[in-house]
C-alpha cells in the first residue's frame, strides 16, 4: 500500500523522461516511445492518453492508450493499436496495477466498453484475456553463410527459383514507400481487408528515426513483393509484408524474406521478429519454414463491458463484407479503406 500511495499518475510526463524510461526498460518496445503517439494522432486522428506513474518525480511505469470512437464497436481504448506490442511497462506489479486502475477510471468517465492491453505475458489475471495470436521469432546467425546453411533446403531452392525468374530485391528508405504501398494495398484488397492510409507508413518511418527499411522485390521492373522492417535494440521486426498473388509462381516472397534476413545478419541483428500470426493459418506455416518459433501473446481486457471483443476478420459478422471487398476496384478500396480501418485496431 505504501508503494502505491506514493505514486502519482499523470498524463503530463516530460517527454525526455518518458522516452528515457522506455529506452532503459527491457520490457518496452519502440512503439512505447512518444514518437508513436504522433503516428496515432497524425495518421488516424485518435486521441491519446499517455499515462505515467511517478515516484518522487521519477518515472516508474507507463501505459500509453489510444482512444477509439467507432460506430461499429463503440468507445474503447487500446494499448497499442495497429502494431504488435503495447500495454503496461512498469518497474513493479504494484506500479502496473496503479496505471491500470487509472485506465479503468478513465474508461468509466468516458463510457468506454473496454481497455485492451496487448502484452507478451499475462500481467492481470483478474481480467479476461485472449490468446489467439502468437509472435513468430528466430535467432539470426552471425554470417550470411551460416544463415544460408540454417534455412531449409526447400526454402533455398525457392529463393533460387525467384532469382532465376528474374526477381531482384532492393532495400532503402522512404523513397521506396510508393512501391511498398502499391503491393501492400493490392494484397489487402485481395484478402478482403481495408488498407491503411499511405500516411500511416510514412509517419511510422519518421517515428523510427532512421531505424526502418523498405524492402522491394521487382520482376520485369514491377514491384511484386514488399515489406517494412523496423529495428529496435538487437531486434528487427517485419510488421507489414505482402506479395502479389499474380506472381506467386515465381516465389518473390521467398526472395523478399531471404533479403530481409540477409540484411539482418549484416546489421548485427540477434533476433528476427516475423510479426504476429494466428496458429494454424497460412502465414503461421510460412514463417515456421524459415525456422521461426511461436512466442505466446496475450491481450487483456480491463473495464470490460460485455463479452470479450473480436474485432478481427475471424469475426463471422465480417465474412460477407470481406467477400464483397475482394471484388472492389483497387482505387475504390484504397480510397474508402483508410476511413474504415482507422477504427479497427
Amino acid at each position: 500500500m505504501a508503494e502505491t500511495a506514493a505514486l502519482e499518475v499523470t498524463d503530463q510526463c516530460p517527454p525526455a523522461e518518458w522516452d528515457a524510461f522506455v529506452d532503459r526498460h527491457e520490457a518496452a518496445s519502440q512503439y512505447h516511445r512518444l514518437a508513436f503517439r504522433t503516428v496515432f494522432e497524425r495518421a488516424f486522428g485518435h486521441r491519446c492518453h499517455y499515462l505515467a506513474a511517478l515516484r518522487d518525480g521519477r518515472v516508474a511505469g507507463i501505459l500509453p492508450l489510444v482512444e477509439f470512437h467507432s460506430h461499429l464497436f463503440g468507445r474503447f481504448a487500446v494499448s497499442l493499436p495497429f502494431v504488435n506490442y503495447g500495454g503496461v511497462v512498469a518497474d513493479t506489479p504494484a506500479v502496473g496495477a496503479r496505471l491500470v486502475a487509472e485506465a479503468v477510471n478513465r474508461a468509466k468517465a468516458g463510457a468506454w466498453r473496454h481497455v485492451e492491453l496487448r502484452h507478451r505475458d499475462r500481467q492481470f489475471t483478474q481480467w479476461p484475456a485472449r490468446t489467439h495470436k502468437v509472435i513468430m521469432e528466430r535467432p539470426v546467425e552471425r554470417t550470411r553463410e551460416a544463415l544460408w546453411g540454417a534455412v531449409d533446403r526447400k526454402v533455398r531452392n525457392l529463393v533460387r527459383k525467384a532469382e532465376k525468374s528474374g526477381c531482384a530485391a532492393h532495400h532503402g528508405g522512404p523513397e521506396l514507400l510508393g512501391d511498398f504501398y502499391a503491393v501492400f494495398s493490392r494484397n489487402m484488397r485481395d484478402l478482403g481487408t481495408p488498407v491503411y492510409t499511405p500516411r500511416f507508413f510514412s509517419e511510422v518511418m519518421a517515428a523510427t528515426g532512421g531505424r526502418s527499411r523498405v524492402f522491394v522485390v521487382r520482376q520485369a521492373g514491377i514491384p511484386v513483393a514488399a515489406s517494412l522492417v523496423l529495428a529496435w535494440r538487437d531486434r528487427a521486426e517485419v510488421p507489414w509484408a505482402s506479395s502479389l498473388r499474380t506472381h506467386a509462381s515465381s516465389s518473390p516472397n521467398m526472395l523478399l524474406y531471404w533479403t530481409m534476413l540477409e540484411w539482418a545478419v549484416a546489421e548485427g541483428v540477434r533476433t528476427f521478429d516475423f510479426g504476429r500470426s494466428t496458429p494454424g493459418e497460412g502465414t503461421y506455416h510460412f514463417k515456421t519454414q524459415w525456422g521461426a518459433t511461436a512466442i505466446p501473446s496475450v491481450w487483456e481486457y480491463a473495464a470490460l463491458s460485455g463479452d470479450v471483443p473480436n474485432q478481427g476478420p475471424s469475426n463471422p459478422k465480417f465474412q460477407a463484407a470481406i467477400a464483397v471487398w475482394k471484388h472492389l476496384p483497387l482505387w475504390v478500396a484504397n480510397t474508402v479503406g483508410p476511413t474504415i480501418v482507422k477504427n479497427i485496431p
